[in-house]
């Protein structure tokens, strides 16, 4: 039998990962203490657990219950110290499990509030990424996103928002939120402003919604990565188009079965995609409530489906490739993996 190599060597690059999700359990309850911040009773005691919150988004009522704890989260964040230290944190938590690159998605309108508006608070993001990728070596970027249950003209404020820090960190523009809500094609105006200025486009799609969703983003938004796709699956001729383009879907598995999009872990269809030729990179989501991280997500591709070491290094392949990393960082990442995979 063959051995397995630990999966948190295998140099990688994480294209999945939101902000306030990114969170540690013990650095919530921190500042929520720190700033006065009541959170929601089942948050704590997750978080005072260490078992994530029962979670199941496919209806209304349970993804309304998962925006409430999300947005308890965000509301500890209150000076930009909580930023620098969600961003140190987030790096460290990447390094150990063996990203090379991380590229961490953040609506800054969330925190403009409190951090003195829109413009303040995406430098406060930007500087804290800054200062985090010189000081870890991790290489670390941002994607602006907007929210789809918004009006489609914030999203185009945050485009212009996103095309004026392209030289500062800003590698891409994404949607996020329930794509059961909104039509893609409402947003086509603010990814159409990214996409002009070189941003990459990485709207979500195929995750609460089916194979028309992403769709929607190939056609509607030019997607070069989806958030999520999974749900293409359920179309081969779906699957052989984000194929032939070489459009990489940002699989996050354990978030799939904790929202209910599938009932346990062997349902995603990983190898399906993988089959088909689609680019897979497995991110984390949102790790505070979902309860792993990276390496776990390529955790549950050996395990419940079966993949070996040399299809789990073609993965991580996939995953640099699909990033917005300069082309000596893939280099080196993807010496990395070979060097995983020979040792």
């Amino acid at each position: 039998m063959e051995r397995e190599r630990d999966v948190s060597e295998l140099p990688k690059a994480h294209l999945h990962l939101h902000f306030t999700g990114s969170m540690r359990p013990s650095t919530v309850l921190e500042l929520a203490d720190k700033h006065g911040v009541r959170l929601p009773d089942a948050l704590t005691e997750a978080l005072v657990g260490g078992e994530p919150p029962s979670l199941r988004a496919t209806d209304e009522r349970g993804w309304f219950r998962f925006q409430r704890l999300y947005d308890a989260a965000r509301s500890c964040l209150r000076e930009p110290e909580d930023i620098q230290r969600l961003v140190r944190e987030a790096a460290e938590e990447d390094l150990r499990d063996g990203s090379g690159w991380l590229e961490i998605q953040v609506d800054p309108t969330s925190y403009a509030p409190r951090l003195g508006g829109l413009i303040p608070a995406l430098e406060v993001i930007l500087d804290a990424v800054e200062t985090t990728s010189r000081e870890t070596g991790l290489g670390m970027r941002v994607l602006v996103a907007a929210n789809r249950m918004k009006h489609p003209l914030d999203a185009r404020t945050l485009a212009r928002l996103a095309t004026r820090y392209a030289d500062r960190g800003v590698v891409g523009f994404g949607l996020s939120n329930d794509e059961r809500r909104g039509m893609a094609r409402d947003f086509d105006r603010a990814f159409g402003i990214a996409r002009e200025a070189g941003l990459l486009s990485a709207p979500h799609g195929g995750e609460l919604a089916g194979p028309s969703s992403v769709r929607d983003c190939l056609d509607d938004l030019g997607a070069n990565r989806v958030g999520h796709g999974v749900r293409a699956a359920e179309d081969p001729r779906l699957m052989k188009r984000l194929a032939d383009r070489q459009v990489t879907c940002e699989v996050c598995p354990a978030s799939n079965v904790a929202l209910g999009v599938y009932e346990k872990p062997e349902d995603v269809p990983l190898r399906t995609l993988f089959e088909a030729g689609v680019p897979l990179a497995l991110g984390a989501d949102d790790p505070l409530l979902f309860g792993s991280r990276l390496a776990a997500q390529y955790e549950i591709a050996r395990r419940y489906h079966g993949f070996t070491d040399a299809e789990l290094a073609e993965v991580a392949r996939q995953s640099v490739r699909g990033s917005a990393a300069p082309e000596d960082v893939k280099t080196k990442l993807l010496a990395g993996v070979d060097d995983w995979l020979a040792s």
